[in-house]
Protein backbone atom coordinates (compact mmCIF):
# COMPACT_ATOMS: atom_id res chain seq x y z
CA UNK A 1 0.00 0.00 0.00
CA UNK A 2 1.26 3.47 -0.91
CA UNK A 3 0.22 6.36 1.35
CA UNK A 4 0.50 9.83 -0.19
CA UNK A 5 1.81 12.33 2.37
CA UNK A 6 2.60 16.02 2.66
CA UNK A 7 4.73 18.20 4.92
CA UNK A 8 3.40 21.40 6.46
CA UNK A 9 6.37 23.72 7.00
CA UNK A 10 8.74 21.86 4.68
CA UNK A 11 11.53 24.44 4.37
CA UNK A 12 12.61 24.57 8.04
CA UNK A 13 15.14 22.38 9.85
CA UNK A 14 12.61 19.74 10.91
CA UNK A 15 10.86 19.87 7.55
CA UNK A 16 14.18 19.06 5.89
CA UNK A 17 14.63 16.10 8.23
CA UNK A 18 11.18 14.89 7.20
CA UNK A 19 12.22 15.01 3.56
CA UNK A 20 15.34 12.95 4.20
CA UNK A 21 13.44 10.37 6.26
CA UNK A 22 10.62 10.10 3.70
CA UNK A 23 12.96 9.59 0.74
CA UNK A 24 12.63 5.95 -0.37
CA UNK A 25 10.24 5.15 2.49
CA UNK A 26 8.56 1.76 2.02
CA UNK A 27 5.00 3.09 2.50
CA UNK A 28 4.96 6.88 2.21
CA UNK A 29 5.12 8.82 -1.05
CA UNK A 30 5.91 12.50 -0.55
CA UNK A 31 3.42 14.39 -2.72
CA UNK A 32 2.99 17.88 -1.21
CA UNK A 33 5.21 20.51 0.40
CA UNK A 34 3.96 23.70 2.04
CA UNK A 35 5.70 26.71 3.54
CA UNK A 36 5.17 30.39 4.29
CA UNK A 37 3.80 32.72 1.64
CA UNK A 38 7.29 33.96 0.74
CA UNK A 39 8.10 30.47 -0.58
CA UNK A 40 4.80 29.67 -2.30
CA UNK A 41 5.13 29.02 -6.03
CA UNK A 42 8.88 28.45 -5.92
CA UNK A 43 10.68 25.20 -6.63
CA UNK A 44 11.63 23.62 -3.32
CA UNK A 45 15.36 23.81 -4.15
CA UNK A 46 15.02 27.59 -4.48
CA UNK A 47 12.76 28.07 -1.46
CA UNK A 48 14.74 26.08 1.13
CA UNK A 49 18.18 26.86 2.52
CA UNK A 50 19.15 23.19 2.65
CA UNK A 51 21.11 22.32 5.82
CA UNK A 52 21.17 18.50 5.70
CA UNK A 53 24.52 16.87 4.90
CA UNK A 54 23.15 15.03 1.86
CA UNK A 55 21.83 16.66 -1.34
CA UNK A 56 18.16 17.48 -1.84
CA UNK A 57 16.61 14.52 -3.66
CA UNK A 58 16.16 15.59 -7.29
CA UNK A 59 12.46 14.78 -7.43
CA UNK A 60 11.87 16.85 -4.28
CA UNK A 61 13.98 19.82 -5.35
CA UNK A 62 11.81 20.30 -8.42
CA UNK A 63 8.50 20.19 -6.51
CA UNK A 64 6.51 23.42 -6.25
CA UNK A 65 5.94 24.74 -2.73
CA UNK A 66 2.26 25.26 -1.93
CA UNK A 67 0.42 27.50 0.51
CA UNK A 68 -0.26 26.05 3.97
CA UNK A 69 -4.01 25.97 3.49
CA UNK A 70 -6.35 23.01 2.91
CA UNK A 71 -7.57 24.28 -0.47
CA UNK A 72 -3.97 24.33 -1.76
CA UNK A 73 -3.48 20.62 -1.01
CA UNK A 74 -4.75 17.86 -3.26
CA UNK A 75 -7.55 15.85 -1.69
CA UNK A 76 -5.74 12.59 -2.51
CA UNK A 77 -3.22 13.28 0.28
CA UNK A 78 -3.75 10.63 2.97
CA UNK A 79 -1.56 11.98 5.78
CA UNK A 80 0.14 15.27 6.67
CA UNK A 81 3.25 15.77 8.78
CA UNK A 82 3.40 19.13 10.56
CA UNK A 83 6.63 20.87 11.49
CA UNK A 84 5.12 24.33 11.80
CA UNK A 85 6.08 26.77 14.59
CA UNK A 86 3.64 26.12 17.42
CA UNK A 87 1.98 29.55 17.22
CA UNK A 88 1.36 29.05 13.50
CA UNK A 89 0.25 25.43 13.96
CA UNK A 90 -2.32 26.45 16.58
CA UNK A 91 -4.10 28.47 13.88
CA UNK A 92 -3.39 26.31 10.84
CA UNK A 93 -3.75 22.70 11.98
CA UNK A 94 -7.46 22.93 12.95
CA UNK A 95 -8.35 24.03 9.41
CA UNK A 96 -6.79 20.86 7.99
CA UNK A 97 -8.50 18.71 10.62
CA UNK A 98 -11.88 20.25 9.87
CA UNK A 99 -11.21 19.54 6.20
CA UNK A 100 -10.78 15.86 7.09
CA UNK A 101 -7.00 15.46 6.99
CA UNK A 102 -5.06 13.22 9.38
CA UNK A 103 -2.11 15.14 10.85
CA UNK A 104 0.95 13.79 12.67
CA UNK A 105 2.45 16.87 14.27
CA UNK A 106 5.76 17.76 15.85
CA UNK A 107 4.48 21.21 16.86
CA UNK A 108 4.09 21.78 20.61
CA UNK A 109 0.57 23.26 20.62
CA UNK A 110 -2.12 20.94 22.03
CA UNK A 111 0.28 18.31 23.34
CA UNK A 112 -1.33 18.46 26.76
CA UNK A 113 -4.91 18.83 25.51
CA UNK A 114 -7.05 16.13 27.09
CA UNK A 115 -8.38 14.75 23.80
CA UNK A 116 -5.14 14.85 21.75
CA UNK A 117 -2.99 11.70 21.75
CA UNK A 118 0.62 12.36 22.76
CA UNK A 119 2.38 9.20 21.70
CA UNK A 120 5.65 7.34 21.42
CA UNK A 121 4.67 4.20 19.45
CA UNK A 122 6.96 1.89 21.42
CA UNK A 123 5.65 3.21 24.77
CA UNK A 124 1.95 4.14 24.64
CA UNK A 125 0.41 3.22 21.25
CA UNK A 126 -2.99 2.64 22.88
CA UNK A 127 -3.34 6.38 23.57
CA UNK A 128 -4.01 6.76 19.85
CA UNK A 129 -7.60 5.75 20.55
CA UNK A 130 -8.12 9.22 22.01
CA UNK A 131 -8.84 10.13 18.39
CA UNK A 132 -12.39 8.84 18.89
CA UNK A 133 -12.83 11.21 21.85
CA UNK A 134 -11.21 14.02 19.88
CA UNK A 135 -13.60 13.66 16.96
CA UNK A 136 -16.61 13.57 19.26
CA UNK A 137 -15.42 16.66 21.15
CA UNK A 138 -14.31 18.75 18.21
CA UNK A 139 -16.69 17.71 15.48
CA UNK A 140 -14.05 17.28 12.80
CA UNK A 141 -13.47 14.30 10.48
CA UNK A 142 -9.70 14.57 10.61
CA UNK A 143 -7.38 13.31 13.33
CA UNK A 144 -4.48 14.94 15.19
CA UNK A 145 -1.68 13.12 16.99
CA UNK A 146 1.33 14.77 18.63
CA UNK A 147 4.81 13.56 19.49
CA UNK A 148 6.53 14.90 22.61
CA UNK A 149 9.28 17.45 22.94
CA UNK A 150 12.78 16.37 21.87
CA UNK A 151 14.12 16.39 25.44
CA UNK A 152 11.10 14.50 26.76
CA UNK A 153 11.37 11.75 24.16
CA UNK A 154 15.01 11.17 25.12
CA UNK A 155 14.12 10.38 28.75
CA UNK A 156 10.64 8.85 28.75
CA UNK A 157 11.51 5.48 27.14
CA UNK A 158 14.00 4.85 29.95
CA UNK A 159 11.40 5.88 32.54
CA UNK A 160 8.84 3.56 30.93
CA UNK A 161 11.30 0.70 31.44
CA UNK A 162 11.74 1.62 35.11
CA UNK A 163 8.05 2.18 35.86
CA UNK A 164 7.65 -1.49 36.84
CA UNK A 165 9.65 -0.62 39.97
CA UNK A 166 7.27 2.21 40.91
CA UNK A 167 8.51 5.62 39.79
CA UNK A 168 8.12 8.26 42.50
CA UNK A 169 10.37 11.19 41.67
CA UNK A 170 12.52 12.01 38.65
CA UNK A 171 15.12 14.76 38.37
CA UNK A 172 16.81 15.50 35.07
CA UNK A 173 19.44 17.93 33.86
CA UNK A 174 19.74 18.22 30.10
CA UNK A 175 22.66 19.09 27.83
CA UNK A 176 20.83 20.06 24.66
CA UNK A 177 22.23 20.56 21.16
CA UNK A 178 21.93 23.87 19.34
CA UNK A 179 19.93 22.34 16.48
CA UNK A 180 17.02 22.07 18.90
CA UNK A 181 16.68 25.84 18.71
CA UNK A 182 16.51 25.89 14.90
CA UNK A 183 19.11 27.29 12.50
CA UNK A 184 18.84 30.86 13.79
CA UNK A 185 17.86 30.03 17.35
CA UNK A 186 21.24 30.50 19.07
CA UNK A 187 23.98 32.71 17.66
CA UNK A 188 27.60 31.58 17.58
CA UNK A 189 28.54 34.46 19.90
CA UNK A 190 26.10 33.10 22.48
CA UNK A 191 27.06 29.43 22.44
CA UNK A 192 30.74 29.07 21.50
CA UNK A 193 32.83 28.65 24.68
CA UNK A 194 29.61 28.76 26.68
CA UNK A 195 26.65 26.94 28.18
CA UNK A 196 23.23 28.55 28.54
CA UNK A 197 21.46 27.25 31.68
CA UNK A 198 17.94 28.09 30.52
CA UNK A 199 15.77 27.14 27.54
CA UNK A 200 12.46 28.95 27.56
CA UNK A 201 9.45 26.66 27.98
CA UNK A 202 11.52 23.47 27.93
CA UNK A 203 11.33 22.54 31.61
CA UNK A 204 7.50 22.59 31.87
CA UNK A 205 7.27 20.48 28.71
CA UNK A 206 9.49 17.77 30.19
CA UNK A 207 7.66 17.86 33.50
CA UNK A 208 4.14 17.68 32.05
CA UNK A 209 4.56 15.59 28.91
CA UNK A 210 6.38 12.80 30.77
CA UNK A 211 3.41 12.31 33.06
CA UNK A 212 0.92 12.22 30.16
CA UNK A 213 2.99 9.74 28.16
CA UNK A 214 3.22 7.33 31.11
CA UNK A 215 -0.37 7.94 32.22
CA UNK A 216 -3.20 5.40 32.18
CA UNK A 217 -5.75 5.54 29.34
CA UNK A 218 -9.18 4.18 30.27
CA UNK A 219 -10.75 4.52 26.85
CA UNK A 220 -12.05 8.01 27.51
CA UNK A 221 -9.21 9.99 29.07
CA UNK A 222 -5.60 9.80 30.22
CA UNK A 223 -4.82 10.04 33.94
CA UNK A 224 -1.42 11.63 34.41
CA UNK A 225 1.26 9.51 36.05
CA UNK A 226 1.67 10.33 39.73
CA UNK A 227 5.46 10.71 39.66
CA UNK A 228 7.03 14.09 40.36
CA UNK A 229 9.36 15.38 37.64
CA UNK A 230 11.87 18.23 38.01
CA UNK A 231 13.90 19.39 35.02
CA UNK A 232 16.82 21.75 34.44
CA UNK A 233 17.42 22.39 30.73
CA UNK A 234 20.74 23.65 29.37
CA UNK A 235 21.96 24.54 25.87
CA UNK A 236 25.50 23.41 25.02
CA UNK A 237 27.71 23.83 21.89
CA UNK A 238 26.85 20.42 20.36
CA UNK A 239 25.26 20.36 16.89
CA UNK A 240 22.92 17.37 17.33
CA UNK A 241 22.05 14.98 20.15
CA UNK A 242 20.52 15.73 23.55
CA UNK A 243 22.37 14.16 26.50
CA UNK A 244 20.50 13.98 29.82
CA UNK A 245 21.54 13.15 33.39
CA UNK A 246 18.66 11.45 35.20
CA UNK A 247 18.02 10.58 38.85
CA UNK A 248 15.01 8.34 39.49
CA UNK A 249 13.57 7.26 42.83
CA UNK A 250 11.39 4.15 42.89
CA UNK A 251 9.17 2.57 45.55
CA UNK A 252 10.89 -0.80 45.13
CA UNK A 253 14.59 -1.34 45.63
CA UNK A 254 16.26 -1.84 42.27
CA UNK A 255 19.83 -2.74 41.40
CA UNK A 256 21.78 -1.30 38.50
CA UNK A 257 21.66 -4.72 36.83
CA UNK A 258 17.86 -4.88 37.13
CA UNK A 259 17.53 -1.37 35.73
CA UNK A 260 19.80 -2.19 32.77
CA UNK A 261 17.89 -5.41 32.04
CA UNK A 262 14.60 -3.48 32.13
CA UNK A 263 15.87 -0.84 29.69
CA UNK A 264 17.35 -3.36 27.28
CA UNK A 265 14.14 -5.39 27.31
CA UNK A 266 12.02 -2.61 25.80
CA UNK A 267 11.29 -3.79 22.26
CA UNK A 268 10.94 -1.65 19.21
CA UNK A 269 7.53 -1.28 17.60
CA UNK A 270 6.62 -3.38 14.58
CA UNK A 271 6.92 -0.31 12.37
CA UNK A 272 9.37 0.42 9.52
CA UNK A 273 11.28 3.22 11.30
CA UNK A 274 11.43 1.74 14.81
CA UNK A 275 14.69 0.07 15.90
CA UNK A 276 14.53 -3.60 16.87
CA UNK A 277 15.72 -2.68 20.37
CA UNK A 278 14.54 0.72 21.55
CA UNK A 279 17.21 1.35 24.21
CA UNK A 280 20.87 0.40 24.04
CA UNK A 281 22.75 0.51 27.36
CA UNK A 282 26.52 0.97 27.34
CA UNK A 283 28.83 -0.76 29.81
CA UNK A 284 31.39 2.01 29.35
CA UNK A 285 30.52 4.75 31.89
CA UNK A 286 31.84 7.42 29.50
CA UNK A 287 29.06 6.65 27.00
CA UNK A 288 26.71 7.64 25.46
CA UNK A 289 28.22 10.70 23.82
CA UNK A 290 26.44 12.88 21.25
CA UNK A 291 29.08 12.80 18.50
CA UNK A 292 29.61 9.05 18.80
CA UNK A 293 26.14 7.72 19.50
CA UNK A 294 23.40 10.00 18.15
CA UNK A 295 23.15 8.10 14.84
CA UNK A 296 22.54 4.67 16.41
CA UNK A 297 19.61 2.89 14.79
CA UNK A 298 19.55 5.49 11.99
CA UNK A 299 19.10 8.13 14.66
CA UNK A 300 16.02 6.40 16.10
CA UNK A 301 17.51 4.45 19.01
CA UNK A 302 17.79 5.76 22.59
CA UNK A 303 21.19 5.26 24.24
CA UNK A 304 21.80 5.00 27.97
CA UNK A 305 24.77 4.43 30.25
CA UNK A 306 26.37 5.12 33.60
CA UNK A 307 23.61 3.26 35.42
CA UNK A 308 24.42 3.26 39.14
CA UNK A 309 22.58 3.16 42.46
CA UNK A 310 23.06 6.16 44.76
CA UNK A 311 21.51 7.37 48.01
CA UNK A 312 19.16 9.45 45.84
CA UNK A 313 18.07 6.43 43.77
CA UNK A 314 19.12 5.35 40.31
CA UNK A 315 21.44 7.60 38.33
CA UNK A 316 22.03 7.25 34.61
CA UNK A 317 22.58 9.15 31.37
CA UNK A 318 20.50 8.94 28.20
CA UNK A 319 20.87 10.32 24.69
CA UNK A 320 18.84 10.69 21.50
CA UNK A 321 19.23 12.49 18.20
CA UNK A 322 17.01 15.50 18.79
CA UNK A 323 15.98 16.32 15.21
CA UNK A 324 15.53 12.67 14.15
CA UNK A 325 14.20 10.65 17.10
CA UNK A 326 13.18 13.83 18.91
CA UNK A 327 11.33 15.55 16.08
CA UNK A 328 10.82 14.44 12.46
CA UNK A 329 11.48 10.77 13.19
CA UNK A 330 9.02 10.80 16.07
CA UNK A 331 6.27 12.21 13.84
CA UNK A 332 7.18 9.74 11.11
CA UNK A 333 6.77 6.87 13.57
CA UNK A 334 3.41 8.23 14.68
CA UNK A 335 2.41 8.38 11.02
CA UNK A 336 3.41 4.74 10.59
CA UNK A 337 1.38 3.90 13.71
CA UNK A 338 -1.66 5.73 12.31
CA UNK A 339 -1.44 3.59 9.18
CA UNK A 340 -0.86 0.37 11.10
CA UNK A 341 -3.81 1.08 13.43
CA UNK A 342 -6.14 1.84 10.53
CA UNK A 343 -6.60 5.58 11.06
CA UNK A 344 -5.15 6.25 7.61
Amino acid sequence: MTVRVGILGATGAVGQRFIKLLTNHDTFELAALTASESSVGKQYSNAAKWRINTPIPENIGSMTVKSTTPDAISDDIDLLFSSLPSDVAADVEPAFLEAGYVVSSNSSNDRMSADIPLTIPEINPGHLDLIEVQRDNRGWDGALVKNPNCSTITMVPTLAALDQFGLETVSVSTLQAVSGAGYSGVTSMEIIDNTIPYIGGEEPKMQQESRKLLGEFDGASVSLHEMDVAASCNRIPTLDGHLENVFAETTADVSAEEAIDAMESVPGADLPSSPDQLIHVFDDPSRPQPRLDRERGNGMQISAGGVTVTDAGLKYNCLAHNTIRGAAGASLLNGELLVDAGWV
